[in-house]
C-alpha cells in the first residue's frame, strides 16, 4: 500500500572496503534506514548496522554481471521513496567519484524526490594509503588526477587529453581499469610518459584480501598476466609508488591477514569477536547459526522480579542474562535499587563488565568462566537455606542449580532468553565451504554448534568438516563439537573473546 508521503534517500559512500572507514554519519544512515540497497564493492560487514526489520537489497555490478542495470537500480530508488521509505543507498567508495551517483541524484531530482549525498573515503585515496604508496609527496610531485579506467584508450574519441596526463601530471590514479591496463600504459608512454616510471596496482584495498603487484609502465602489463591480477584494483601511476618499500604497514602488521574466518556467533554478539579480528587483518564472514529471543512466556521471569526482594543472591551466567533481566526488571516499572539487598555472582568477565553497565558489582567472580567454578567458588560460602535466583538461558546446562541445592540453598532457574537457529544463508554458506572460501570457524556457545550442523544433510556435514579449522571458547563447547562429530583444532585457555583470538593467532603462528 502505498504511502501518503515521499519518503526520502541518502546516497551514502560506504568507503573502500575496511568498515571501519565509513563515516559516523554514514552509519547512523544505515542505522536509520528501512530499506538499504547497497553495491558489490560496500563491504557486507556495514549490514549488520541496519535495524533487524530493515529490508536489503543488493544491486551489485561486478564486471559484466549485473544484479540490475542503472536505469533499474534508479526506478528503484524512486519507487522506495515514492513507497514513503527512508532508502539508503550504500554505494562503494564515494558516491561522486565514479560512482554515478550523480546521475541517481539527478533522477531523484526529476521525480522531486527529497535527497541527501554523505561523502565516502575514495578508494583511489585509501587504498593506495594502506600499501604505503603517498600519493603526494613533496619530494616527488606537486600533482595529482584521477582517471576512470574504464573509458577504451583506444576508441577514436577519447575523452582524456592523453597528452596533458602523461607529461603533466605528477602522480595519476585510475580507477577500474585493469582490463585496460595495456592499452593506458601504451597510452601513456605513447604521450611522453617514461616507459621506466613506477606503477602500483592495488587489489582489494584496504580489505584482509588487499595485494600489492610494482612495475614500471613497460612491464607491469606482463606481470599482472604472470600474477593472475583481477580486478578490483586501483592503479597508480608515478615516482610516489617507490615509497611504498619503506611506507608498507599493513600487510605487515596484521597476523591473520588473508585469512577469511566465519562468525556463528548471533549477530547482537559477534562485533566484539568481529572487531578484534578485522583488526588482526582477519575477512570475517559472518553466518549466525542462532538467534537471541525472548522467551515465549515470561511470566516465571516476572514472578521472580515481582518477588526480587525475597531472594538472597542473583546469578548470571552470561551477557543476555544480564540484558535480559533488567529489560524485564524496567518492564515492570522497577530499578536497580530493589536489587540493594542482593548478592550477585557471575561467570566471565563480560559478565561482570555488563553488570557493571548497570552499577552493581559482584560479589563473586570465580577464577575460570565455567558453571563448575561458580560452584568451588561457593564452597566457603554458606548457602544453606539462601533463596537464589538464576536468569538464564532456557536451554542452559543443570549442573549450577543441582550443584547449589546440593548445598542446601534454594534455587529458581528462570528463563530470560531463548536461542533459536537461524539457517537464512544455508546455501551461501554452503558454497563458501565447497569453494574453500573458509580458513576457520569460531563456536562460542554449544548452541551455535549444535544449529550450525543442523543446518547439513549428513553428507554435506562430512564432505565439509575436512575444509576449515574448527576454533572453541571453552571445555563446554568443546565436548558438544566431539559428541557432534568436529575436532576443534583448539580450545581456548581463557574461555572468553580474548582468549579464543589468542587461540587462532596460536594456530597461525605455529
Amino acid at each position: 500500500m502505498k504511502s501518503n508521503f515521499k519518503g526520502f534517500v541518502y546516497l551514502v559512500g560506504a568507503g573502500p572496503g575496511d568498515p571501519e572507514l565509513i563515516t559516523l554519519k554514514g552509519r547512523r544512515c544505515i542505522e536509520e534506514a528501512d530499506v538499504l540497497v547497497y553495491d558489490y564493492l560496500a563491504s557486507k560487514t556495514l549490514l549488520r548496522h541496519a535495524k533487524e526489520d530493515t529490508e536489503k537489497i543488493y544491486v551489485g555490478k561486478k564486471g559484466g554481471d549485473h544484479t540490475l542495470s542503472q536505469d533499474g537500480i534508479n526506478d528503484l530508488l524512486v519507487k522506495l521513496a515514492l513507497e514513503g521509505k527512508t532508502v539508503c543507498r550504500l554505494k562503494g567508495g564515494d558516491p561522486f567519484i565514479f560512482g554515478r551517483g550523480g546521475e541517481e541524484a539527478e533522477v531523484l531530482r526529476d521525480n522531486d524526490i527529497d535527497f541527501e549525498i554523505v561523502p565516502g573515503v575514495t578508494s583511489a585515496i585509501s587504498a593506495p594509503a594502506y600499501a604505503g604508496i603517498p600519493l603526494t609527496h613533496r619530494s616527488a610531485n606537486s600533482t595529482l588526477a584521477l582517471v576512470t579506467g574504464h573509458e577504451d584508450p583506444t576508441k577514436e574519441n577519447s575523452s582524456i587529453n592523453w597528452e596533458s596526463l602523461a607529461t603533466g601530471i605528477g602522480t595519476i590514479v585510475f580507477l577500474m581499469g585493469v582490463k585496460n591496463l595495456p592499452n593506458i600504459s601504451k597510452r601513456l608512454i605513447e604521450n611522453g610518459k617514461d616507459p621506466k616510471t613506477p606503477v602500483g596496482l592495488v587489489r582489494w584495498g584496504t580489505t584482509p584480501s588487499q595485494e600489492t603487484l610494482t612495475g614500471t609502465l613497460e612491464n607491469i602489463s606482463l606481470k599482472v598476466k604472470e600474477n593472475n591480477f583481477k580486478a578490483p584494483a586501483i592503479i597508480v601511476v608515478g615516482d610516489v609508488v617507490n615509497y611504498r618499500e619503506k611506507l608498507k604497514w599493513f600487510e605487515q602488521k596484521r597476523p591473520l591477514l588473508g585469512k577469511r574466518i566465519m562468525i556463528t556467533r548471533a549477530r547482537a554478539q559477534a562485533s566484539s569477536l568481529v572487531e578484534r579480528l578485522l583488526s588482526l587483518g582477519a575477512d570475517c564472514i559472518e553466518y549466525p547459526t542462532i538467534k537471541i529471543v525472548e522467551p515465549d512466556d515470561k511470566t516465571s521471569l516476572f514472578d521472580s522480579i515481582e518477588n526480587i526482594q525475597t531472594y538472597d543472591w542473583l546469578i548470571f551466567t552470561s551477557v543476555n542474562g544480564v540484558k535480559h533481566f533488567f529489560k524485564a526488571l524496567f518492564e515492570k516499572g522497577h530499578d536497580v535499587r530493589v536489587l540493594g539487598s542482593l548478592k550477585t555472582a557471575v561467570i566471565g568477565p563480560a559478565t561482570r563488565d555488563e553488570l557493571k553497565n548497570y552499577g552493581i558489582n559482584t560479589d563473586v567472580f570465580p577464577e575460570s568462566y565455567r558453571a563448575e567454578s561458580v560452584v568451588e567458588a561457593f564452597e566457603n560460602i554458606d548457602i544453606k537455606g539462601k533463596k537464589i535466583l538464576i536468569p538464564r538461558a532456557m536451554e542452559a546446562r543443570s549442573v549450577l542449580p543441582d550443584e547449589l541445592k546440593k548445598m542446601g540453598a534454594s534455587v529458581n532457574e528462570v528463563t530470560a532468553y531463548k536461542t533459536i537457529p537461524q539457517s537464512d544463508k544455508k546455501d551461501e554458506i554452503l558454497s563458501d565451504f565447497l569453494n574453500d572460501r573458509i580458513d576457520m570457524v569460531t563456536f562460542t556457545s554449544s548452541s551455535t554448534v549444535k544449529n550450525f550442523k543442523a543446518l547439513f544433510t549428513e553428507e554435506e556435514f562430512k564432505t565439509i568438516i575436512t575444509k576449515f579449522k574448527p576454533v572453541s571458547i571453552g571445555p563446554i563447547t568443546t565436548d558438544t563439537a566431539v559428541e557432534l562429530g568436529l575436532s576443534p583444532e583448539i580450545t581456548a585457555d581463557e574461555y572468553t573473546i580474548d582468549g579464543l583470538v589468542d587461540s587462532i593467532l596460536k594456530i597461525y603462528a605455529d
